[in-house]
């Protein structure tokens, strides 16, 4: 199943995020592609404000595995940047193998490098979309039948854009 929104501004993207926040729980990997500068941390950051975790969620750097608490009775949320990782080898460092289960997991640039971590999982894209360097274009795709269960759900209730 695919789910795709438009935002105009940043705030607008965040939003995306936080009702995403909605649609995911403990053991979900989500990731993001997107060109530099596309919104990834922008959406990570609405989807750590709805997970209530701890933390200002900036853009973590080079193969970072970034641990945000959450403050509520949520999962944490682990955010990774793949962009430098080049095989599996660089993907084993980051270890995210122990904290999956009880995590919301999402790796920018992830994708053909993480995605052998959960073949269920969620895989956002995000693209600049026309004149307006501020407006995007985002698509959500769902891989394995409880994401899309859960991802239809949403859609139905938690209506974007």
């Amino acid at each position: 199943m695919r789910f795709d929104v438009r935002t105009e501004t940043a705030d607008e993207t965040r939003a995306v995020g936080a009702s995403l926040a909605h649609l995911l729980k403990a053991g979900d990997m989500v990731i993001l592609v997107g060109d530099l500068g596309a919104g990834k941390t922008t959406l990570v950051q609405g989807l750590g404000a709805a997970l209530g975790v701890r933390g200002r969620v900036t853009s973590p750097t080079y193969i970072v595995s970034r641990v945000h608490r959450s403050q509520e009775a949520g999962p944490d949320l682990i955010h990774v940047d793949a962009y430098r990782v080049e095989d599996d080898l660089d993907m084993e460092t980051v270890d995210l193998e122990a904290s999956l289960e009880d995590s919301v997991t999402v790796v920018e640039w992830g994708q053909g490098k993480a995605d052998r971590l959960s073949a269920d999982r969620f895989e956002l894209t995000l693209q600049f979309d026309g004149e307006d360097e501020d407006a995007r274009k985002i698509s959500l795709v769902a891989l394995g039948e409880e994401p899309e269960r859960r991802l239809a759900e949403w859609v139905q209730t938690r209506p974007l854009g």
